[in-house]
């Protein structure tokens, strides 16, 4: 079994990479919805942290460890319903650092006792928290994919 701790410092640094990625985007740019799109850069970003809410402490019968606005509103299934000010994209962000050490800790100290198991689409069945955690860098890479063709469509037509 890979190191959980690890994976979960990984997935830290991923998401330091998505801010990165996306630090120079204006409000207008990170809320637009290109031609052929369902949903724009910052509701993927605050999907990140729902899915990841979601999967971890959801499916262990435990309560989410953030704000209900940063967590239905992006769950999938969803899209975009209002434009995000910049005030709430900065509370995302600093969210989608925040929830990975509260998971680091939550998982360190031995809250996930329960997992209700799920087949994922992608022919994944997660059986454990383990294997929740281990999803989530594969699930995070898919949308890094989305954010980065959105910013080149936002970059070349706003």
């Amino acid at each position: 079994m890979p190191n959980t701790p690890a994976i979960i410092a990984q997935i830290k640094n991923t998401r330091a990479f998505v801010l990165e990625l996306v630090k120079d985007l204006s409000t207008e740019q990170l809320n637009k919805i290109p031609s052929g799109f369902n949903n724009n850069i910052i509701w993927n970003i605050a999907h990140l942290t729902a899915a990841q809410q979601n999967l971890c402490y959801v499916r262990s019968g435990l309560r989410v460890t953030i704000s209900e606005e940063h967590f239905s509103p992006f769950l999938s299934g969803t899209k975009p319903v209002k434009f995000i000010e910049k005030e709430e994209i900065d509370s995302i962000f600093e969210v989608l650092l925040n929830s990975m050490e509260r998971l680091a800790a939550d998982y360190t100290s031995g809250i996930f006792v329960e997992f209700d198991p799920w087949d994922k689409r992608y022919g994944m069945k997660l059986n454990t928290i383990e294997d929740a955690i281990n999803f989530i860098p594969f699930h995070e890479g898919m949308h890094i994919g989305y954010i980065m063709a959105l910013k080149k469509l936002v970059l070349t037509y706003l």
